[in-house]
């Protein structure tokens, strides 16, 4: 799979990770890993960690530092109310632009046939 651009997923990796935030309490690792998993790529840290930072500042999501098994404690994030309201109004948006995006190819595939 080809790694997408940074610019590509600029607009789009808050909600990505809102979204993976709602799904339970996780730390930044873990979300990168589920950002790999899912295919979004290698997103590196120091894209992360500052979006992670930017939305707990926004309200979006709230952190507590719990401790880790295997070294340090880790900062877990979860969702807050004005997280759940940011991704009820990512998701229509998103989904809009994707069907769009999805109509465009289409039409591109159709006019080299």
């Amino acid at each position: 799979m080809a790694k997408i651009p940074s610019q590509l997923l600029k607009g789009t990796l808050e909600g990505a990770l809102l979204l993976i935030i709602a799904r339970g309490e996780t730390y930044g690792y873990a979300v990168q890993t589920t950002l790999a998993e899912l295919g979004f790529g290698t997103v590196p840290e120091g894209t992360i960690y500052p979006l992670l930072l930017k939305m707990q500042k926004q309200g979006l999501i709230a952190a507590e530092r719990h401790a880790s098994k295997t070294g340090p404690d880790r900062k877990y994030y979860h969702l807050t109310a004005a997280g759940q309201t940011a991704i009820a109004s990512f998701v229509p948006r998103w989904q809009q632009l994707a069907q769009a995006m999805a109509r465009l190819v289409e039409a591109k595939d159709e006019t080299s046939q």
